[in-house]
């Protein structure tokens, strides 16, 4: 559910985006019904998908897959667990570097594939380990084996991993005040214009796309902003890959707050969102 709602969070796509989304859609053999495409698109693969599903192919015309059409919004993988693993591992280049390159015999296709990957995972086979009141029939090996399926250098490529519990029913009867859907546009927007003033002159547009080196060149923060980070690094707790998508975060985590730079506080609670919260 959650997931799902991402994609009404995000802003209007450019025209840019927008004529890119319109094209990846026809190719796709979908039909335009007004005008381009501006609504972040969203797809949701089922776990039986096969690679080329995913990525793209075909025997004739080589049609855009699932990462493709997610271009541009949000592709969410539910029972990520579950997917083949040489389906998952096909979003490591899309991830990496923003495009899909299919290689036919006839042909080699080239993707725009720069998406929000989503995945959601029960804690075990059964779901039950850790739910409060349930029981949960899986040996320890079991779980294991199971959330071992998401290899190590997909999930370096995370930046948020989060915990949650089933809402019970006094939870759900508790009236909580939360921003509404335009709301929370409206305030991903300005994060995003600010971060946009950052990248101006530039070739990219948001701060996931920007690569670390020239964010640690151009805007390097204090040592005393990325202790928390740096230690990480030494301790081996992250990658070098993973110590740069820490810092684009806490600069998101910034322009969220209407800052021009993270400081402390931001590097460490990107730093705790990459690592996990336990659920």
């Amino acid at each position: 559910m959650l997931a799902r709602r991402l994609a009404a969070l995000l802003p209007e796509l450019d025209d840019e985006a927008a004529l890119e989304a319109s094209a990846i859609r026809s190719l796709s053999g979908g039909a335009l019904r007004s005008g381009l495409v501006r609504r972040p698109p969203f797809e949701s693969p089922h776990h039986t998908a096969s690679a080329v599903a995913m990525i793209g192919g075909g025997s004739g015309i080589i049609r855009p897959g699932a990462a493709v059409r997610a271009s541009g919004g949000v592709l969410f993988l539910d029972e990520a667990p579950e997917f083949g693993p040489a389906v998952l591992d096909s979003l490591r280049q899309p991830l990496e570097e923003g495009v899909v390159t299919v290689s036919r015999a006839s042909a080699v296709a080239t993707f725009p594939a720069r998406f929000l990957l989503v995945l959601a995972a029960n804690p075990c086979p059964c779901g039950n380990y850790g739910v409060s009141g349930a029981d949960c029939a899986c040996a320890p090996l079991a779980r294991v084996r199971y959330l071992q399926r998401l290899s190590g250098p997909l999930l370096d490529r995370v930046d948020l991993r989060v915990g949650l519990q089933r809402v019970s029913s006094a939870q759900r009867r508790v009236s909580r005040s939360a921003p509404s859907t335009a709301q929370a546009r409206e305030r991903v927007a300005e994060a995003r214009a600010r971060a946009a003033q950052r990248l101006r002159g530039t070739p990219w547009r948001t701060m996931g796309d920007v690569s670390g080196p020239w964010l640690r060149a151009t805007h390097p923060l204090p040592a005393d902003a990325t202790t928390s980070a740096d230690q990480a690094l030494a301790a081996g707790r992250i990658s070098m890959r993973g110590y740069d998508r820490v810092l684009r975060l806490a600069f998101t985590l910034a322009d969220l707050q209407g800052r021009d730079a993270p400081g402390r506080a931001e590097v460490g609670r990107a730093l705790f969102l990459r690592r996990g919260i336990p659920g």
